[in-house]
């Protein structure tokens, strides 16, 4: 199954869960992808997003509330999404999602 798709994601922040649309739209090549986070605070576009079977990892550059890039993994198993964010000094978030549709 491929890991296209809209998931309606939960990231656990230390500001409470935080709710998100994260978008990925893999490449022409298939081992990579674009995308978008939109959540309350504004929208991150996914950067240097790779696929390995079902796992992916990219980078965003948040600006609110403070600026910080985030790397980030996850592994698509069917319809659900599981995986980290890693906010620097701010640690790893777990970040889980279900595919919409």
């Amino acid at each position: 199954m491929s890991v296209a798709g809209t998931y309606d994601c939960v990231t656990k922040s230390p500001m409470g869960d935080q709710k998100s649309t994260f978008t990925v739209i893999p490449g022409d090549d298939g081992t990579t992808f674009t995308g978008t986070n939109q959540g309350a605070m504004g929208s991150m576009d996914v950067e240097d997003g790779k696929i390995d079977g079902d796992k992916l990892t990219w980078k965003m550059n948040m600006t609110v509330p403070m600026p910080m890039t985030l790397d980030c993994d996850a592994t698509i198993d069917g319809d659900q999404l599981v995986g980290n964010v890693n906010a620097g000094a701010f640690g790893s978030m777990a970040m889980t999602g279900e595919r919409k549709g």
